[in-house]
């Protein structure tokens, strides 16, 4: 009964919007205030705890809501500078087949940044390139969410691993016990790298396929012909492109830990998939491209302002206007590895005893808007004025229409973010209960018995789904996951490591990440959509996941 009530703000949520197809602004809301309600009537949470898991909540929506005004700033900056226009004509010079841009703006860049930063800023940055290019907005973010799922278990330098998985085991006494058991791993540090290297493994055999799902979803949902058919036809470059980062993802992931595999191998992937476009391998026979702009459905369009006609602004030498996406890389890899760098950012850390005990509970949120890539986004927007010569009414225009459009993203994050605190925070309680998500776990740990490894990767989206973190989805339930790993008499190390492959895959489906995406964008009110759509490529995850860790079973 816990386990069925612990669950149904999540049914109500994915019902109203996926069936019911409400916007996030009017389901999350309702969302919200089922989770309080039960977290107070039925798991009897103190209000006081509701109330600060409700603030904490707000403070990182507000943090989410920086990096995508920071993504807004720096699209508009380049709209009404001219660079948008140069972009888009220099990349056709490489490839006019939508499928092949999508391939490699979308999963190798988009991986390389995924690896950098972490936070959703993939599907802030590829997201809007992708429309500079002329893809419907609304296929702009199913390709820019699809790929929220090998890179992320890997993202912001390894944090998933490093931070989530790390903070869910380290000093655990069933931990400690297996590992002074005879036989590797001896330390716990190396049981961490083994950790990593087999989620390197599991999203190498999975994530090799994301790439041809990305196109067969362009070409059947948005296509003139809705066919799969289309998307099937680029397969060689698709499987090439998956590969292209699978196996330097891999062998990174093994031999070298969880910070560098998104990182090094998007950029190599990047490198690979652009000389094999320019060179005509492995490219179909005729290149394909949406529907005339004419003919394009209501909601695939954006509620922005028309581009600027080419008059009203300078040309853009195409290395200038391509300058602000080279610095965004750059400063992202800066922030997250230069020791002296990180440290001064970390110096700036807002941490007075209001937010880290918010009405005298445990619950608090440090936060540091140094240390968001949403600085980063506007640092470079200000560069831009210099860089391309821009007036100052136009990067005044362009701070006005980023703000305006964030106000339209803000009601569903404000409400959406609240209610997974409370989610989380609901561990302290007079009811005796354990908190919603491992209530939710413990029975499906139950029910599914020695099958477990079918299963565990689910947990791990689910966690994913409620937090719209892969990093916080392995805090939660690693120790969990352990657990059941030794009960069941199957590696505990493989078991965490499904967890995390879960967790990443959870991203391409999580509320608030697709409306944080949605917004770079300027797509309001079709979350149930979208979300429609990435389910299709979230079930091949978990599924593949399943039948990994059925064949791990049976082998044991």
């Amino acid at each position: 009964m816990a386990a069925l009530i612990a669950i149904a703000p999540l049914v109500v949520v994915f019902l109203l919007l996926v069936f019911r197809r409400w916007p996030a602004k009017k389901t999350m809301p309702v969302g919200y205030v089922l989770t309080a309600a039960l977290a107070f009537f039925y798991w009897q949470v103190p209000a006081v705890r509701i109330a600060a898991a409700s603030i904490q909540g707000l403070i990182i929506a507000g943090e989410l809501l920086y990096i995508v005004f920071g993504a807004l700033l720096l699209l508009f900056v380049l709209k009404h500078s001219g660079a948008v226009a140069a972009i888009r004509d220099g990349f056709r010079s490489i490839s006019s087949d939508r499928r092949i841009q999508a391939i490699i703006l979308a999963w190798t860049f988009g991986s390389f940044i995924e690896g950098a930063s972490g936070f959703g800023t993939p599907a802030a940055v590829a997201g809007p390139l992708l429309v500079i290019l002329g893809f419907p907005p609304m296929a702009a973010v199913v390709a820019a969410l699809t790929i929220q799922s090998t890179p992320v278990s890997f993202g912001a330098v390894g944090t998933p691993i490093l931070i989530g998985v790390n903070t869910g085991l380290e000093n655990q006494s069933l931990v400690t016990d297996f590992i002074a058991r005879p036989g590797p791993p001896e330390t716990y540090h190396q049981l961490l790298m083994t950790i990593a290297g087999e989620v390197a493994i599991v999203h190498g055999i999975i994530g090799t396929l994301i790439p041809l799902f990305v196109v067969c979803l362009l070409t059947r949902f948005f296509g003139a012909n809705r066919s799969w058919r289309e998307g099937l036809a680029v397969w060689k470059f698709a499987l090439f492109a998956g590969l292209a980062f699978t196996i330097p993802y891999m062998l990174l992931g093994v031999f070298l830990g969880p910070e560098f595999p998104s990182l090094l191998g998007g950029l190599i992937a990047l490198a690979l998939t652009v000389t094999a476009t320019k060179a005509g391998w492995f490219q179909p026979s005729e290149p394909w491209d949406f529907p005339p702009e004419s003919s394009w459905q209501p909601d695939w369009r954006s509620s922005f302002p028309p581009e600027q006609n080419q008059q009203d602004h300078p040309t853009i030498p195409l290395w200038s206007a391509w300058m602000p996406y080279l610095l965004v890389g750059a400063l992202l890899v800066l922030v997250r590895l230069e020791p002296h760098i990180r440290t001064w950012i970390g110096s700036a850390t807002i941490d007075c005893e209001c937010i880290t005990s918010i009405f005298g509970t445990d619950i608090g949120k440090k936060t540091n808007l140094l240390a968001l890539p949403g600085t980063i986004f506007i640092i470079v927007s200000l560069a831009c004025i210099p860089l391309h010569r821009m007036k100052l009414r136009s990067f005044a225009a362009a701070l006005g229409e980023s703000a305006r459009v964030l106000v339209a993203a803000a009601v569903a994050i404000v409400f959406a973010v609240p209610m997974v605190r409370i989610f989380i925070q609901s561990n302290i309680n007079t009811a005796g209960l354990p908190s919603m998500p491992t209530e939710l776990a413990e029975t499906a740990a139950n029910l599914a018995g020695s099958g477990w490894p079918a299963f565990s990767a689910g947990i791990g989206a689910m966690g994913a789904f409620v937090a719209g973190s892969n990093t916080i989805s392995n805090m939660t339930f690693s120790l969990f996951q352990f657990d059941v790993g030794l009960r069941i008499g199957v590696s505990p190390l493989f078991i965490v490591a499904l967890q995390a492959v879960g967790g990443a895959a959870g991203n391409m489906i999580c509320v608030h990440n697709v409306v944080a995406a949605s917004a770079t964008v300027g797509l309001f009110g079709q979350e149930g959509a979208l979300i429609r759509k990435t389910l299709i490529p979230t079930a091949y995850y978990l599924a593949a996941a399943a039948v990994i860790g059925c064949a791990v079973l049976l082998a044991c």
